[in-house]
């Protein structure tokens, strides 16, 4: 879009001129907890449909569910899914309780971590459906391609990385002073 001789009155100004920016950043941190949460309301869902294909499925004469590395999948997909619930909730109440700006590390982390962790899961479920995982059948490859697009909407991971580790550094100088 391109616009030519366009005025803004004054009183419809936000924030003042040029700062638009930064009026799209403010919505960027509360946009990135909402993906985050429908990422792990989806997890949440996939695990679930693992949980009963692996009471389903049989492999080599016994329920897929009574294997250990099954067992492991869904135990690792729980501890994920917590851990990502977690981080997603301390992110949105320093949202809450201290602004966008001071959680903006919490944030960046969220947007890292939970889409990998959904990325992970859906791998699981996909490797557990066999065949039938890549299959429209069940809706894991949409979920995976969702969660997939999330690493990289609102910036791409490694971004996400390095504001990480400038603050980081910057809290460590900070304190080292």
């Amino acid at each position: 879009m391109r616009f030519d001789n366009v005025r803004v009155p004054a009183a419809n100004m936000l924030l003042g001129e040029g700062r638009g920016f930064e009026i799209a950043q403010g919505r960027l941190g509360p946009g990135r907890i909402h993906h985050c949460m429908r990422l792990i309301g989806l997890a949440e869902r996939v695990l679930e449909t693992m949980c009963r294909r692996a009471d389903e499925r049989v492999a080599f004469g016994k329920p897929v569910s009574e294997q250990t590395v099954t067992l492991e999948r869904i135990a690792d997909a729980r501890i994920m899914i917590e851990q990502a619930r977690l981080l997603t909730l301390k992110a949105a109440w320093m949202m809450d309780t201290v602004g966008n700006k001071a959680a903006r590390a919490e944030v960046a982390m969220i947007k890292v971590a939970v889409p990998n962790m959904a990325c992970k899961v859906i791998d699981m479920a996909i490797q557990l459906f066999g065949g039938a995982g890549v299959t429209n059948d069940h809706g894991l490859g949409a979920a995976y391609a969702t969660a997939r697009l999330l690493r990289i909407a609102d910036g791409p991971d490694e971004a996400h990385r390095n504001q990480i580790g400038r603050l980081k550094l910057r809290r460590h100088r900070m304190a080292r002073n």
